[in-house]
């Protein structure tokens, strides 16, 4: 696990949320003018995102603190509190477009500027592609959860102006044809397959951060430490072994109890730091980012 730059991180956040605003911002105006739900609901979710971004950025300032008397482990179960609530609400936002597109399915779509709108949809949704790899790609730089959900959230925006432009090149496309009552239902159709289609991304990363939330422990870090201290106690002749492993954020939690017979000497305090250290060093990753903590004992009700 890499070190995160916070500073960075809070840099690209920063630039990440005045850019989303100034995009929802002129897309719910554009929506409005042009009587495209589709288009207003693009700027209504990156207005929505730019509250959710916010709160990321907050966030990674209280990360990257030492953490205070009431929180001595630090804020890093914020992190995972903040991907589960903007994901909850970004699944509402697609939920309730969906009902939305469906009632005005019903009562018979609405009539649009389609050129104008393919044209905005074009442009809007080049530059949030591009925002979105180049953020994602920072993301993977920085090990950075709350940049890959920013991320999410450009290719969201970015998939949502393509589908536009493909469904208002259709509608100009049938424009003037024996099909051209079917424009009408173009821009509620295109907002239906949008919802329906992103609706898994912010769910996506839904059900991993519920995991961190609730500290279950994650299999690949588990069966890292398993394997680890069955060699350990192998090696050095150990009776047993218990082990705790947690994530919730960008911090892992290691806690393992080492059981010893009661006779058993451990030696001078840099003995038992070279064993400790021993361990750390197989179970591998960034001691910055994790509290690992190793106890020796004779009796086995405390493992």
């Amino acid at each position: 696990m890499s070190s995160i730059d916070t500073a960075h991180e809070q840099r690209l956040l920063k630039f990440s949320i005045l850019a989303t605003l100034a995009i929802g911002a002129t897309c719910v105006a554009a929506g409005v003018l042009l009587r495209s739900q589709a288009i207003a609901f693009d700027g209504f979710y990156s207005l929505i995102d730019v509250v959710l971004t916010t709160g990321a950025l907050a966030v990674s300032r209280l990360v990257a603190s030492e953490g205070s008397r009431r929180f001595q482990f630090g804020y890093w179960h914020l992190e995972p509190l903040v991907v589960v609530f903007n994901a909850a609400v970004l699944a509402m936002t697609c939920g309730y477009a969906a009902i939305t597109a469906v009632q005005d399915l019903i009562e018979g779509g609405r009539d649009i500027a389609f050129g104008i709108g393919a044209a905005w949809a074009a442009l809007v949704g080049a530059f949030s592609l591009v925002m979105a790899q180049y953020v994602r790609r920072q993301s993977k730089v920085q090990g950075s959860a709350l940049l890959a959900l920013d991320a999410r959230g450009w290719l969201i925006g970015g998939a949502i102006n393509l589908a536009v432009l493909v469904g208002f090149a259709l509608a100009a496309a049938i424009d003037g044809t024996a099909y051209a009552h079917w424009t009408r239902y173009i821009d509620p159709a295109v907002l239906l397959a949008l919802t329906l289609c992103l609706l898994p991304v912010p769910l996506a990363s839904l059900l991993p951060a519920l995991r961190e939330v609730l500290q279950l422990a994650p299999d690949a870090l588990d069966s890292k430490v398993h394997a680890v201290m069955r060699d350990v106690v192998r090696e050095r002749g150990y009776l047993d072994y218990a082990s705790y492993v947690a994530k919730v954020g960008r911090m892992r939690f290691i806690d393992i109890h080492i059981l010893l017979t009661p006779e058993a000497t451990l030696g001078a305090m840099g003995d038992v730091d070279a064993v400790r250290a021993a361990i750390a060093g197989r179970i591998g990753g960034d001691l910055r980012a994790e509290w690992v903590t190793i106890m020796f004992t004779s009796r086995r009700d405390w493992l």
